[in-house]
């Protein structure tokens, strides 16, 4: 019989399949509970903007027939969104089927065998993956303080680099790095290697003083800035994310680009979302509250989390956490084990609505008495 895997290229060999946080549903099945909280996901707990839900109905129901045909390819109604909003014009955006979508364009179009990317220890794991993917060679720099350590990862270019993984703030540990630190980097980083700022959490940050990958996107040839629809505008089960950069990237990137990567739905809702900036701050209100509210119930259980500019909270457990994790989803909560990340110890808590997380941090203290040595040694 024919071994397949080993007909495979070698680095879709040894990757290991993405692994998504449980769906409620099928916890109900398994345990057989009535009510399930889901904070593992990093999704809107208020679901999607108003506005997109709005015109999803409004096309569905004037044109039913149109499911029948394909979405519109260059995606224009979203681009020209896109361009209202922040001035973009369409040939310097890429749609994608979510964010995910777009770093592996990026990754196709840019790396191959005997190529370097760059990215960080504690990073989204969607940069290793796709990198991999492509026979590339992954290079991991160590974290400072659980995030970005922008001098040590502009120290490690060599010729072989030709793609530099950033995120702003990260996955999963929430860090973020300023304006300052971001410009020292891009001064040392030569200017034919393609900087890629993933800010698929930016709208939850709420510091105006905060790095804003689209205003300084001009003074860089070599930055691509990507988002997503997923987040803050709750939009995660249409997955549409996109991609800003100067024309000539976005050139290439659409060579690769698979026609009609962003369905038609999604297409409306995102261009209906994306202008709904008075959901987008309700989003963010409803998250600074729900994370000083985890935060207060951490402390009071003797534990601490990762300072946090997402709409999560990376916490840790002091103890490995996976055993924490299962006991959870008895009690009806899940959350994320990041091991995988590199922090046995850590749980990403996704913050949800404030009884969700009222919720969550009470079957969080049962747990913990039952494993009284979860709080010990907790580090802040």
């Amino acid at each position: 019989m024919t071994d397949f895997l080993q007909q495979a290229r070698p680095g879709v060999r040894h990757l290991a399949p993405y692994q998504p946080g449980k769906p409620v549903e099928e916890l109900q099945r398994e345990l057989g509970l009535s009510k399930v909280v889901k904070l593992a996901s990093n999704e809107n707990p208020l679901g999607p903007s108003p506005k997109a839900l709005a015109a999803v109905q409004a096309a569905l129901s004037a044109s039913p027939a149109e499911l029948g045909r394909y979405p519109d390819g260059n995606g224009f109604v979203l681009k020209d969104a896109i361009s209202r909003k922040f001035g973009w014009s369409h040939d310097r955006i890429t749609l994608g089927n979510g964010s995910n979508d777009v770093l592996e364009l990026i990754a196709r179009a840019f790396l191959g065998e005997g190529d370097d990317a760059i990215y960080a220890r504690h990073a989204f794991a969607v940069y290793p993956l796709a990198v991999q993917a492509v026979n590339a060679r992954g290079i991991e720099v160590a974290a400072k303080n659980y995030g970005h350590d922008l001098p040590a990862m502009a120290a490690a270019v060599t010729p072989a680099t030709k793609v530099i993984f950033l995120a702003n703030p990260n996955n999963p540990t929430g860090t973020w790095f300023e304006a300052a630190e971001f410009e020292a980097f891009m001064a040392a980083v030569p200017a034919q290697v393609v900087v890629v700022l993933d800010e698929a959490y930016g709208e939850f940050v709420s510091d105006a003083q905060a790095l804003d990958g689209f205003a300084v996107l001009d003074r860089y040839p070599n930055l691509i800035v990507s988002r997503t629809l997923a987040k803050a505008y709750g939009l995660a089960s249409l997955r549409v994310g996109y991609a800003v950069a100067g024309a000539d990237i976005t050139n290439i990137l659409n060579r690769v680009r698979q026609p009609f990567n962003v369905n038609s739905l999604a297409l409306v809702a995102a261009a209906a979302a994306i202008g709904d900036d008075d959901f987008v701050a309700r989003s963010r209100a409803l998250n600074d509250a729900g994370r000083q509210q985890w935060l207060d119930g951490l402390r009071a259980l003797g534990l601490d989390a990762i300072p946090s500019r997402g709409n999560f909270l990376c916490v840790d457990m002091g103890q490995p956490a996976l055993p924490l994790f299962q006991a959870l989803l008895r009690e009806g909560v899940i959350v994320r084990p990041v091991a995988n990340y590199g922090l046995p110890n850590h749980l990403r808590i996704s913050i949800g609505l404030a009884e969700e997380n009222a919720f969550a941090l009470a079957a969080l203290a049962r747990v913990l008495a039952a494993a009284p040595t979860a709080a010990a040694g907790a580090t802040a």
